[in-house]
C-alpha cells in the first residue's frame, strides 16, 4: 500500500506542468561572490570576546621544524591539505569590557596582498565601528599585526584609540638604525612599522609600557622571542582567563598533533 501510494505521488508530481516563471525567478538571483561574515563571538566571565578573520597568507611548509617532510605531508594530508604551503590564518580580538572596546592585534591591511586586510570589515560585520574602539593592544610590531591600524588611504582606522606595545618592541622596530643595518630583506618590516604608528605618534595617541603592567583589566605578559618584545595579553573575568598569544601556531593541521 506505502508503495503504491508513493508511485502515484511520483506520476502526479511528474505531471505538474513546468512554470517557466518560477523558473525564470530563480534563475535571475544575483550570485554573492562573498562568504559570511568572518567572525566568532565568546563570553569570558563577564566579558564578551569576538576573534574576527583578518584573512591568510600562505608559507612554505620548511618553516615547520622538528618533523620530517613525510609527516608534515602526512598531517597536511589528514586535513585534506597538501603541498609545500600551508595557509596561516591572521586574525584579531575584541575584548568588549562594558563601555571600553579593546582590539589585540590589527591584522595586515594589504602588507601581504589581497587576501588579507578585512579586519575593519568584519569589525562592523560584527557590530562594532572602528571609531568605537578605544585601545588597541600590539602583540608586536610585525606587518600582519600592525599595518591593519591604517585604512586604505593611509588614514587611522582607529582615530579615537590609543594604540600600546611595549616599549622594547618599539625601540627596535622604529629605530632607523636599526633598520639600517637590517638585511635587505627584513628592511620592509620597519618602514611598515613606522608607517603604521606614524599618525597615532603625531596624533600623541602611541603609547608604550614597560614590564608586565595592568591595561584596563588586561595583564600584558612578557613572551619575548619571537621579536625583541614579543607581548602576550592575559584576560581574566569572574574566575576566567584567557591568554591571547601571537604567531604561537601557523598551520593547524601540523602544530596541533606536533605542537
Amino acid at each position: 500500500m506505502i508503495r503504491r501510494t508513493l508511485s502515484a505521488l511520483a506520476i502526479a508530481a511528474s505531471l505538474v506542468p513546468f512554470s517557466p516563471a518560477i523558473g525564470t525567478a530563480n534563475a535571475e538571483a544575483a550570485p554573492q561572490h562573498t562568504q559570511v561574515p568572518g567572525y566568532y563571538r565568546m563570553a569570558l566571565g563577564n566579558l564578551e570576546i569576538t576573534a574576527l578573520y583578518d584573512g591568510y597568507v600562505d608559507l612554505d611548509a620548511k618553516l615547520l621544524l622538528g618533523a620530517s617532510k613525510a609527516e608534515v605531508q602526512r598531517l597536511l594530508a589528514s586535513k585534506f591539505l597538501a603541498g609545500d604551503k600551508v595557509q596561516t590564518a591572521v586574525n584579531a580580538y575584541l575584548i568588549n569590557a562594558g563601555g571600553k572596546l579593546i582590539l589585540v592585534d590589527a591584522g595586515a591591511a594589504k602588507a601581504f596582498g589581497p587576501t588579507l586586510g578585512f579586519i575593519g570589515e568584519q569589525l562592523r560585520a560584527a557590530g562594532y565601528s572602528p571609531d568605537k574602539v578605544d585601545v588597541v593592544l600590539l602583540n608586536h610590531l610585525h606587518a600582519d599585526h600592525v599595518a591593519g591600524v591604517l585604512d586604505a588611504a593611509g588614514q587611522p582606522l582607529f582615530p579615537n584609540a590609543e594604540i600600546r606595545v611595549a616599549q622594547t618592541e618599539a625601540d627596535f622596530w622604529l629605530s632607523e638604525a636599526n633598520a639600517a643595518k637590517a638585511p635587505d630583506g627584513f628592511k620592509p618590516f620597519f618602514e611598515i612599522a613606522r608607517k603604521s604608528v606614524a599618525p597615532y605618534q603625531a596624533a600623541g595617541k602611541f603609547k608604550p609600557f614597560t614590564g608586565e603592567v595592568d591595561l584596563g583589566g588586561i595583564k600584558a605578559v612578557a613572551s619575548n622571542g619571537h621579536t625583541p618584545g614579543h607581548t602576550s595579553y592575559l584576560v581574566e573575568s569572574a574566575g576566567q582567563r584567557l591568554l591571547i598569544l601571537g604567531d604561537a601556531v601557523h598551520s593547524h593541521a601540523v602544530q596541533f598533533a606536533r605542537p
